[in-house]
C-alpha cells in the first residue's frame, strides 16, 4: 500500500510540474534546512508566487505531496490518515485541470535519512536552484551512513546533478559544504561569515531591549565590491539565523532583487517555530527555545548563543541527539563538557542526554545538574528550579518532545499552538 501510494503520488507530482511548469529551489544540509527554506519563501515572496514545504515534509512522500498541494497542515493535523489520503488524491485532480493560481516558484526542503534519499529526490523533481546549508562533523541521521563523509557526499548529491546555467548556492563557513563546488558544473554563490563568500555577512550582534534581555539579532549583508545593508531580526537568536538571512540573499540576487529590496523583505521574516526563539517564561524569565530538533552541530551553536547572552543565571535543558549511531557517545559527552563551562544549572532528558550530564561534572557542581529519563517527569522540576532573570535553553531532538517543556514554564501557555513546534493531532495524540 505505502510503495502504490508513493507511486501515485510521483506521477500526480510530475503531471503537476509538467503542466505548471514552476522553478524548484532545493535545499539540503544537517543543519538550519528549514530555517534557510523559509527564508528564501520570505524574500522572493515580496514579488513572486511562492509556495514552500512546510515541517518536515522533505522525503520521497512529503516533497511531491508539496508539489501537488498545500496539505501541511492537514497533514500535521490529522497524521497519514486513511481520510486525510483520501482527500489529498481526490482533490489533486481537479487541482491539476482548474488551479489558475499555481505558484510559479516552489521552495522544497530534501532530506536524507539513508543513503541514495538525495539523489533520487533531484532525479525526480529537478531544480533550478541547490542549496547546501551545513554538514558538521557528527551530523545527524549519521548511524545509517558508514561515517560523516559519506553523509557530505550524499547531500552533495544536490549540487553534482545541476546543469550548466543553473545555480548552487554552497555555507562558505562550512569545508564540507564549500568544497561541493568541485563537483557542479553550476554557476556557484557562496555565503557566511569567512572571507572570500560571495555574500558575505558581517558585524554579528545580540540586539537587548533596555533589561537586557534579548530581542533579536542584526548585522550587516554585503554583496558587490561597496555594497552593505543592515538587516535586524526580531524574535530570534544564534547565527544561523543570519546565515539563513545569506543564502535567502543569494537567492533574491539570482532572482534580480537588489540588497534594499531583500533588507526591506527580511524585515517580515519570522523563522520557523522551535528554532532559537525567544519566548518569554514565567517568573520573569527568558526561553531560548530550540526544541524542534538536535544535532551535534546546531547544540554546540544554540549553546555558544546562551554563553553570549547576558543572564542572571544561564539554565540549559538538554534532550537526546537522535540517530548518532556509533557517534552517541561522544558526541553527548563533548556536549556536557561544553555545557559544563557555560552554565550555572543543567537538566538532562534522556538516556542517552545522561552523558551530558556525567561529562559536566567536571565542570559544573552535582547540585546543579538534574537528570530525567521523559520530558513528561523533567517538566516540573523545571518550573521549579526557574527563577527570576534566568535565560533557558531548551534543545532536543523530536522524539524527546522536549516542547512539553516549554510549554510547562512558557509565560502564556494558551499560545502555545501559535509559537511551539509539534502541536497538530499527530503529535499531541502520542
Amino acid at each position: 500500500m505505502k510503495k502504490l501510494l508513493q507511486v501515485i503520488l510521483d506521477l500526480l507530482a510530475k503531471l503537476y510540474l509538467w503542466r505548471f511548469k514552476p522553478e524548484i529551489i532545493a535545499v539540503t544540509g544537517n543543519v538550519g534546512k528549514t530555517s534557510t527554506k523559509e527564508a528564501i519563501a520570505t524574500v522572493l515572496g515580496k514579488a513572486r508566487k511562492i509556495r514552500s514545504g512546510k515541517g518536515n515534509l522533505n522525503n520521497e512522500f512529503g516533497v511531491p505531496l508539496t508539489i501537488i498541494g498545500d496539505w501541511a497542515d492537514d497533514y500535521y493535523e490529522t497524521g497519514s490518515s486513511l481520510l486525510f489520503w483520501f482527500k489529498v488524491l481526490t482533490a489533486t485532480p481537479f487541482g491539476l485541470l482548474f488551479n489558475k493560481n499555481y505558484p510559479e516558484i516552489l521552495v522544497l526542503e530534501y532530506g536524507a535519512d539513508k543513503p541514495g534519499d538525495i539523489g533520487r529526490l533531484v532525479k525526480k523533481y529537478r531544480p533550478k536552484i541547490g542549496v547546501v546549508t551545513a554538514v558538521g562533523d557528527i551530523p545527524v541521521h549519521v548511524e545509517y551512513f558508514s561515517d560523516p563523509d559519506s553523509v557530505a557526499r550524499e547531500k552533495s548529491k544536490l549540487v553534482s546533478g545541476l546543469r550548466v546555467g543553473e545555480y548552487a548556492i554552497l555555507n562558505h563557513d562550512d569545508p564540507a559544504v564549500y568544497d561541493m563546488h568541485e563537483k557542479t558544473r553550476a554557476k556557484v554563490m557562496t555565503y557566511g561569515f569567512t572571507e572570500g563568500s560571495t555574500v558575505k555577512l558581517s558585524s554579528f550582534d545580540f540586539r537587548l531591549d533596555e533589561g537586557y534581555k534579548p530581542i533579536g539579532i542584526g548585522f550587516k549583508i554585503h554583496y558587490g565590491a561597496n555594497s552593505f545593508v543592515p538587516v535586524n531580526l526580531n524574535g530570534m537568536l544564534g547565527r544561523s539565523q543570519a546565515l539563513a538571512a545569506g543564502a535567502a540573499t543569494a537567492v533574491g540576487v539570482i532572482y534580480g532583487m537588489n540588497l534594499i529590496e531583500i533588507s526591506e523583505a527580511l524585515g517580515g521574516y519570522k523563522g520557523p517555530k522551535g528554532r532559537l526563539k525567544i519566548i518569554q517564561g514565567i517568573k520573569n524569565s527568558t526561553i531560548i527555545d530550540d526544541t524542534y530538533n538536535s544535532a551535534p552541530l546546531s547544540t554546540h551553536l544554540a549553546l555558544d548563543t546562551l554563553k553570549s547572552l547576558p543572564a542572571k543565571r544561564r539554565v540549559a535543558v538538554l534532550g537526546d541527539m537522535l540517530e548518532l549511531g556509533k557517534y552517541t557517545l561522544e558526541a553527548h559527552r563533548e556536549v556536557g563538557n561544553l555545557a559544563g563551562s557555560n552554565i550555572d544549572l543543567l537538566i538532562t532528558v534522556g538516556l542517552r542526554a545522561k552523558f551530558i550530564a556525567d561529562s559536566a561534572e567536571n565542570q559544573l557542581s552535582k547540585q546543579n545538574i538534574f537528570s530525567f529519563p521523559t520530558s513528561n517527569l523533567a517538566k516540573a522540576k523545571v518550573q521549579e528550579l526557574i527563577e527570576e532573570g534566568d535565560l533557558i535553553l531548551v534543545k532536543g531532538s523530536q522524539g524527546i518532545r522536549m516542547e512539553k517543556i516549554v510549554e510547562e514554564i512558557m509565560a502564556e501557555p494558551m499560545r502555545k499552538k501559535e509559537l511551539l513546534v509539534r502541536q497538530g493531532k499527530k503529535w499531541l495524540n502520542k
